[in-house]
């Protein structure tokens, strides 16, 4: 299996992939209720919960778990698309922005440490 370090630049741009991702998943849950016609108990557990569960997974960043945690958020993310259809996109992209950061940050770190 591959070595999964963690380093301060998959922390920083992690946790920043994470907290936008808080901010549009708390944003689901009046979209949901408004304009999906969701029910509010459920569009508040989904949206809230999801946003909890983002914060949760950015403070977890120092260890491999988070980032698991990250991963399994977007997929979350994604399937929130059942209640709010855009949201098979938002997440889809916020999943390419989580894989994008997790690559960069580990290039740039490994460059920069030769």
């Amino acid at each position: 299996m591959m070595n999964f370090e963690v380093t301060p630049g998959m922390r920083r741009l992690g946790a920043s992939v994470l907290g936008m991702e808080a901010i549009v998943a708390a944003l689901v849950t009046p979209v949901a209720i408004s304009v999906g016609g969701v029910e509010p108990a459920l569009a508040v557990t989904v949206g809230i919960g999801l946003a909890v569960l983002c914060v949760v997974a950015a403070g977890l960043l120092k260890r491999p778990f988070g980032y698991v945690l990250g991963s399994v958020v977007q997929v979350l993310a994604i399937c929130t698309g059942f209640l709010v259809t855009s949201m098979f996109f938002l997440g889809a992209i916020f999943t390419a922005l989580w894989i994008t950061a997790i690559i960069v940050a580990r290039r740039v770190e490994g460059a920069t440490s030769r």
